[in-house]
C-alpha cells in the first residue's frame, strides 16, 4: 500500500510552524462526509475470528477494515497492521522503524506517520478502511493521525482515540450505559466554528453494576463522516471496549514487541 498523496507525508524534521501549517493544508485537503462505496454495515461481518485464515478461496467479498496500532521500544515504534473482512482475520503485518521525535500533543502524526507508513508498504492486502489509534478531526487543527495517513493515503479512516484531546462533549459522559453516545463540539480550542460536530463519544462497554469505563472519542478522519463513523466503531466491538480491527492491532503489536525485548 503506497501513499497517494506523498506531497503531505508528516516530516518529523520541520520545525513546530512548518508541521502546523502541513496539518492545517491536511485538513483542507480531507473531506468529512462519506465517500466510499462499501456497504457500512457489512464492516465488520457477523462471524469474529482472532486466528489468521490463509485460505483465501473461502472468503466473502465484503469491505476489508485495517486495524492500525503501535507498540513502543526505547527509541523504536512496532506498527502493526491487521486485516479483517467478514469478521475474520485476513493479513497481518508490522514494521519496526526509528523514531526520531519526542511526544507532543497535538503533533502525533509527525511521530508515528512514518512508521505507519513503513507498516502499510508491507500490506499485500488494499483495505477499503483505516481505523487508527488515535484522533482524526478531534484535534486543534482537525488534522489528527487518522486525518493525516487518511489523506496520505486517500483512503475512509477513522480516529479511536481513548481521551479527549480537543473540543467538548454535549453532555456529561460520566456513568454512561453500554451504546449511549453523544457529539463531542469545537470549541476554541480547534480551528473550526464553535459548536460543530467533529467527532462522538461513544460508550463501546460498560457495566451495569457500577458504569467505570469510560468512553471512546471517535471522529472522522477522511471520506468519513462523524456518524458514521461513531457507527462503523459501535458496529465493530464484538463485546470489548476497543474495535476488533484495532483491538487486535494492539494485541499483535505486543507480540512483535516481546519479540524485541
Amino acid at each position: 500500500m503506497e501513499p497517494r498523496f506523498p506531497r503531505y507525508l508528516p516530516d518529523p524534521a520541520a520545525s513546530r510552524a512548518e508541521m502546523e501549517s502541513l496539518q492545517r493544508a491536511v485538513a483542507d485537503a480531507a473531506s468529512f462526509t462519506d465517500e466510499f462505496a462499501f456497504d457500512p454495515e457489512g464492516v465488520c461481518g457477523d462471524r469474529k475470528q482472532t486466528t489468521l485464515d490463509l485460505d483465501r478461496s473461502s472468503r466473502a467479498d465484503g469491505p476489508v477494515v485495517a486495524g492500525i496500532d503501535q507498540a513502543f521500544l526505547d527509541d523504536a515504534a512496532v506498527s502493526a497492521v491487521v486485516c479483517l473482512q467478514d469478521g475474520e482475520v485476513i493479513e497481518r503485518v508490522h514494521a519496526v522503524s526509528a523514531l526520531s521525535i519526542p511526544y507532543i500533543p497535538g503533533l502525533l502524526s509527525f511521530r508515528e506517520g512514518g512508521p505507519i507508513v513503513d507498516a502499510l508498504a508491507e500490506l499485500d492486502t488494499d483495505p477499503d478502511l483505516l481505523f487508527f489509534d488515535g484522533s482524526g478531526r478531534i484535534h486543534y487543527r482537525e488534522a489528527g493521525l487518522a486525518t493525516h495517513m487518511g489523506v496520505v493515503f486517500d483512503r475512509p479512516s477513522v480516529g479511536i482515540a481513548k481521551s479527549l484531546l480537543c473540543g467538548r462533549p454535549r453532555e456529561s459522559v460520566d456513568g454512561r450505559p453500554e451504546g449511549w453516545r453523544t457529539p463531542i463540539l469545537s470549541n476554541a480550542d480547534v480551528d473550526t466554528p464553535d459548536g460543530r460536530v467533529i467527532g462522538y463519544a461513544v460508550q463501546s462497554r460498560q457495566y451495569e453494576s457500577s458504569r467505570t469505563i469510560n468512553p471512546l472519542y471517535v471522529s472522522p478522519g477522511h471520506r468519513v463522516a462523524a456518524g458514521t463513523a461513531a457507527d462503523l466503531v459501535s458496529s465493530c466491538c464484538a463485546g470489548y471496549k476497543l474495535p476488533e480491527p484495532t483491538r487486535l492491532a494492539d494485541a499483535y503489536a505486543d507480540e512483535v514487541k516481546a519479540d524485541y525485548e
